[in-house]
């Protein structure tokens, strides 16, 4: 996103000294300790990426029940973000959406460990003909904006699956040694992705949009990018305002996509059978390029998220600090 000028981001979403993707440099110690992880994630991914699939999603599932555990800090950060998104939930019925959530996002790690092997077939997430439509006739492209709910690298390559010319705008992993990882679990399905920390990222995004491509762009995270003030779920966040300057400038259509759940399915349901893709069209063309404009398009964006993640919110990421000390919505 160069060119792109922040507005109002946030103190917390500076460069980090330590972090090799602002610039900075790691401690011996850290270069030690990113080594050693980076060393068993290699390890852990050769002896679990062959098991079958249904053991995988155990795994995962027990993976999240002690991750919820062990982790008081994300714990404590899903239970206030909850009490933000739904005020007249009881405590312990707050607790519940939480080890919930945990359980889920677990099982979908199985699922994302299951997709690393090439050779595996993976049935796509259903989608209905409008959503589709959406995301294959737009003349200048598709700003594609979604979230971290459901499976999410699922549903980028069940839309590649679908005929989708998805390519999605991400950022490189800490330790340049994991990137493997998404590489495998992107492109081997399909996906192309754009880094947006590397040369050229600017003019790919470009090219992705003047060829009618889709470039999707997850927009429900705090990240170290140029951020402006957002309602969300509730409160003000800081919410990345370059899709909607993308798409302003190019003229290319904004469309917001994510899993839902099936009709015939309760909203609490984790399995992917009883999930769907399904995409919204957000109105563009009663707004110019001003910065007023990028305000009112990123809130739009916003509001049909949260309606999305509150239909699932067993789905979505919760133990994520969205929110730091932003001011409630009033």
């Amino acid at each position: 996103m160069s060119g792109v000028v922040a507005n109002d981001a946030s103190p917390d979403l500076r460069g980090d000294l330590r972090d090799l993707r602002e610039g900075g440099t790691w401690t011996r110690a850290q270069r030690l300790k990113n080594g050693a992880i980076a060393v068993l994630v290699r390890a852990a991914l050769a002896l679990l990426v062959p098991l079958p699939r249904g053991i995988l999603r155990m795994i995962g599932r027990l993976v999240g029940r002690v991750a919820r555990v062990a982790l008081a800090r994300e714990r404590r950060t899903a239970m206030s973000n909850v009490a933000i998104a739904f005020p007249d939930l009881g405590a312990r019925d707050r607790c519940a959406l939480v080890r919930r959530t945990y359980v889920t996002l677990g099982n979908h790690l199985g699922d994302a460990l299951a997709s690393l092997d090439p050779r595996r077939e993976l049935d796509p997430l259903p989608i209905d003909d409008a959503s589709l439509a959406l995301l294959t006739r737009a003349t200048f492209g598709v700003v594609f904006a979604s979230a971290h709910l459901g499976p999410w690298e699922r549903v980028a390559q069940s839309l590649v699956q679908h005929g989708v010319p998805l390519t999605a705008l991400a950022r490189e992993t800490y330790d340049p040694r994991l990137s493997h990882v998404y590489d495998r679990l992107r492109a081997s399905r399909g996906v192309h992705a754009i880094y947006r920390g590397h040369a050229g990222a600017a003019s790919r995004i470009l090219r992705t949009l003047r060829a009618g491509g889709v470039l999707g762009i997850p927009m429900d995270l705090r990240s170290r990018v140029p951020s402006i003030d957002a309602p969300f779920l509730g409160r003000l966040a800081p919410t990345p305002v370059g899709p909607a300057r993308i798409a302003l400038r190019t003229g290319a259509a904004v469309v917001v996509g994510s899993v839902a759940p099936t009709r015939d399915a309760p909203a609490c349901e984790s399995n992917n059978r009883a999930l769907r893709i399904t995409c919204t069209a957000i109105r563009t063309d009663d707004l110019t390029t001003d910065e007023q404009s990028e305000r009112v398009l990123t809130a739009r964006i916003n509001a049909e998220l949260t309606v999305r993640i509150l239909a699932l919110p067993v789905e979505w990421v919760w133990m994520h600090d969205r929110f730091g000390d932003w001011i409630p919505v009033s």
